[in-house]
């Protein structure tokens, strides 16, 4: 089978389309057939090591795993004998993050827990954008002891059009919030027809020094201060992040718990989250049911492109998700 493999550390450029044994389920696995993926930033922040720190994780001078790809939906060819919630022929969409990656192929086997059926309504692309950067907008705007945004709450999205963004600023609309996007100048329309009820074009305006406050921030890859970022919230005010440089982030595991015991209002990274929780699932799946929530694919592209693909979004010229068909 043909699969997306990297031996080394770098650009997207680094990425080969190869030929590879295709895998087999274990006993409690399930082999899918690939039928769409979707790009995440996470793939990218896996392609260079970001932030530093992940090399102790995933390999010091270079990739421990050469598979990529998180995102994936499909049908599942073959069940290990200890499987018992899919059988071959059903429609499966997972998040390969936690499980070893690989959704960049034409076959990925993984453990029955990184599954969910689709619904009979949702084609595979829709799917495939799912799994990784919808549950991280779900948790980006609720906190570990289960604060939420709630009806009316001035709810500000930093980095609106990428992966996380689209996600998280219709999740804030459905919870009614009232809903700021923060973006650069080329998509400040694609955010505003996402329901955002204000665009800021970060290239023009910093939200941090404009005077205005905010109930709840969420800023999918940080690039302010805490500090600066603090005098943006209303008292009892929420700010998390998804992630950020590896400075950044030990200023947030540091300095966030502080700040939040110091003054009325909860800082920090989202530490709380579960890759593809069954009850973020769930709920994500009833957003899209009820019409409030969208995927937002801004291209399709089959497996052959995905080099091409990964350097469109690590340019930062994607609007929404970007598809890989197989």
């Amino acid at each position: 089978m043909r699969a997306a493999v990297r031996d080394r550390y770098g650009p997207p450029e680094l990425v080969e389309l190869r030929e590879v044994d295709r895998p087999t389920a274990s006993a409690d696995e399930v082999l899918v057939r690939v039928r769409a993926a979707s790009i995440n930033r996470a793939d990218l922040d896996l392609l260079y090591a970001r932030p530093a720190v992940s090399r102790l994780f995933f390999g010091l001078r270079a990739p421990r795993v050469g598979r990529l790809g998180c995102d994936v939906a499909g049908v599942v060819e073959t069940v290990g004998e200890n499987v018992t919630a899919f059988r071959p022929g059903d429609r499966v969409f997972g998040d390969m993050y936690p499980v070893g990656l690989g959704a960049f192929a034409e076959y990925v086997a993984a453990p029955e827990r990184a599954f969910s059926s689709i619904p009979d309504e949702m084609s595979f692309e829709d799917a495939a954008t799912l799994p990784h950067s919808a549950t991280l907008a779900l948790n980006g705007l609720r906190l570990r002891n289960g604060r939420t945004v709630r009806p009316g709450d001035r709810v500000l999205i930093d980095g609106a059009s990428g992966s996380v963004g689209p996600f998280a600023v219709q999740i804030a609309k459905s919870l009614g919030a009232e809903v700021t996007g923060v973006c650069s100048t080329a998509k400040v329309e694609f955010v505003r027809s996402l329901g955002a009820d204000h665009v800021i074009d970060y290239s023009k305006v910093d939200y941090t020094m404009t005077g205005e406050r905010f109930d709840w921030i969420l800023a999918v890859d940080a690039h302010h201060s805490i500090f600066r970022v603090r005098r943006s919230l209303q008292p009892n005010g929420v700010y998390t992040t998804l992630g950020g440089s590896t400075a950044w982030l030990l200023q947030a595991l540091v300095l966030g718990p502080l700040i939040s015991r110091a003054g009325k209002r909860s800082m920090g990274l989202v530490y709380w989250w579960r890759p593809f929780s069954p009850n973020d699932v769930a709920a994500l799946k009833a957003l899209v049911a009820a019409g409030v929530l969208t995927p937002a694919i801004e291209r399709r592209v089959p497996l052959d492109e995905v080099v091409a693909a990964l350097r469109h979004v690590e340019d930062g010229r994607a609007q929404g998700k970007v598809v890989i068909t197989v």
